[in-house]
């Protein structure tokens, strides 16, 4: 094990912290050895070497690798000092997070688009993923059981911190459409009066997913992938270019929305086909402060050309060809506020998970709804988000009904775009 380190000063440092009084809970696994070590400050540092590699973790300042902590942790290991164990949450996510890593450079390795280098290797590693996901949804509806049997009660205390665990645990279990869904069920606990509701109402999409799973089999095949995606398997962008539904038209875009954050930026853009009526979304992604890739289009605009669907039972997320230039666009139809909210439905009907509806509203004005805001016809209104500001559709409108077009969720309405006459306003 000495053999490992990066210098002689390193292998006489590890031998000293080879000593067990220094250490605590540690463990053994098939894949990996831990251990919390005790350094000058209060909190011991956590120590991971991942057999595999070798490959090492450490919470301590040091820039050598292995540090003294993993060469001392590797030594009691190779002894027998450390027992075998059951790995803490700590360690199994960097040992799966590194796992996954590996899986996507072999994927991504000499690999043309569409191309599978090693068909057995990916097979194989689907077939692991599965197993994990599996896995995953077999303890979460453990969990969802005892929750009913037990009640909400006393939840407020316990159900944030039980909420956490289990989404780094689905994490864990390559499941990350789902890890998310359960991290917005923990951040419901507490917030406002109605919070049991709002949380039993997203428990309930939980354990609609779970049990959707355990009969995936059975599903008709546009249902199935629907239920894979909101777990969180992906497509490739060069199977939906070869073998995704494909409408070509002239795409009006409807409005675009944008959620920055410290890791990863996520863009919205809503179309709809002048001649088809299909609505379609655009999903764009940047990392760590990059720039968004360029808008295919100015809201108000025709987009010429062809989109390629992401398969699902409400296909909607879609990649563009564009085909020839953008033009300006007339003033789009819309539907009443009634009308709206019946699409809604009938979208969730569809697809039960469905959380953003692109809509777009004729003749309403903003008026006020309470504390808050609506956009509202002779047959009924939409509530506006909590936060969004009123004053330019005020400024747009004047009194007067105009055409505005947004997104619908459970929590209320996000304009994006409104028409005064036929130029459009951006509003997001």
């Amino acid at each position: 094990m000495l053999a490992l380190a990066p210098d002689a000063a390193s292998a006489k440092a590890g031998q000293s912290q080879a000593n067990p009084a220094k250490w605590s809970e540690q463990g053994s696994s098939e894949r990996a050895v831990w251990g919390l070590c005790q350094g000058s400050g209060k909190k011991p540092y956590q120590t991971i070497v991942d057999l595999s590699g070798p490959a090492y973790r450490c919470s301590c300042p040091s820039r050598k690798f292995p540090c003294k902590h993993a060469l001392g942790l590797l030594l009691q290991w190779s002894t027998n000092l450390i027992a075998a164990g059951s790995e803490p949450p700590w360690v199994t996510e960097w040992v799966e997070e590194r796992a996954n890593r590996a899986d996507r450079a072999a994927e991504r390795a000499e690999k043309k688009p569409g191309e599978v280098v090693d068909p057995l290797a990916a097979q194989q590693r689907v077939a692991r993923r599965m197993e994990r996901v599996a896995g995953g949804m077999a303890e979460l509806r453990g969990w969802l059981d005892d929750q009913v049997r037990q009640g909400l009660s006393g939840f407020e205390q316990r159900g944030s911190a039980e909420l956490s665990r289990l989404a780094a645990r689905m994490v864990d279990a390559q499941a990350p459409g789902v890890a998310g869904s359960v991290r917005r069920a923990a951040g419901v606990v507490g917030r406002g009066h109605g919070w049991p509701g709002e949380l039993l109402e997203e428990l309930s999409l939980i354990h609609l997913t779970v049990s959707a799973h355990a009969r995936l089999a059975e599903l008709p095949p546009s249902l199935a992938d629907t239920v894979q995606s909101r777990i969180g398997w992906t497509v490739e962008t060069a199977r939906v270019l070869a073998e995704g539904e494909k409408v070509e038209d002239d795409w009006l875009v409807l409005g675009r929305v944008i959620e920055p954050d410290d890791h990863l930026t996520v863009r919205r853009v809503w179309l709809r086909g002048a001649s088809t009526g299909r609505l379609a979304l655009i999903l764009n992604f940047a990392a760590g402060g990059r720039q968004l890739d360029p808008l295919p289009g100015r809201p108000g605009e025709l987009v010429p050309g062809v989109l390629s669907f992401y398969p699902g039972v409400l296909p909607m997320r879609a990649l563009l060809t564009q085909s020839a230039p953008r033009l300006p666009g007339p003033r789009p139809s819309g539907f009443t506020a009634k009308q709206a909210l019946a699409s809604y439905v009938e979208s969730l009907a569809a697809d039960p998970w469905n959380e953003r509806w692109p809509l777009v509203l004729a003749d309403v004005r903003p008026a006020r709804n309470g504390d808050g805001w609506a956009l509202v016809d002779e047959t009924g209104g939409l509530e506006l988000l909590p936060g969004v500001d009123p004053w330019k559709l005020l400024a747009v409108s004047a009194g007067d009904p105009i055409t505005v077009a947004g997104e619908w969720n459970r929590a209320g309405f996000k304009p994006m775009t409104c028409w005064h006459t036929d130029r459009p306003v951006v509003l997001s």
